[in-house]
């Protein structure tokens, strides 16, 4: 419900805000638009300066959202953490996010130096917040 009449919103990247001074956006209304929603901001007069937040992330303060349930993750708390097999050796360390056609798409770096390697979202069998780690199971070859 991030997205409900007259919730607020800021503008920005998946880090965080841009400058010092967000930009505060309150949703008039939202609608589903060509699989994703059309949302009209008060702010937002015309056509011209929506186009200015296309693909801009809108992000809500943390303190006006449900608390995450047990093993849930926020996809901005993604990066920077450590992922893990299932035998506790260290995969790397999560520097991308990717919203894939699939789901999302892990860019681990690896921690052997062989570069970088994307871990689908799905194979990931535990998260510790508080740890910043996660643990997954890459399908058999991923790591070859």
């Amino acid at each position: 419900v991030i997205f409900a009449p007259g919730r607020r919103v800021f503008a920005g990247t998946p880090v965080g805000t841009i400058g010092r001074e967000p930009r505060e956006l309150t949703v008039s209304r939202s609608r589903p638009f060509k699989g994703g929603l059309l949302v009209v901001f008060e702010e937002v007069g015309s056509r011209e300066e929506a186009d200015k937040l296309r693909g801009r992330y809108f992000l809500v303060p943390a303190d006006e959202i449900e608390p995450l349930a047990e093993g849930e993750v926020y996809v901005h708390e993604l990066y920077g953490m450590t992922v893990r097999l299932p035998d506790g050796a260290t995969l790397g360390e999560v520097v991308d996010v990717y919203e894939l056609p699939q789901g999302l798409g892990l860019d681990v770096r690896r921690a052997d130096g062989k570069g970088t390697v994307i871990v689908p979202y799905r194979v990931v069998t535990g998260i510790d917040r508080a740890a910043r780690a996660l643990v997954a199971e890459p399908p058999e070859g991923l790591l070859d």
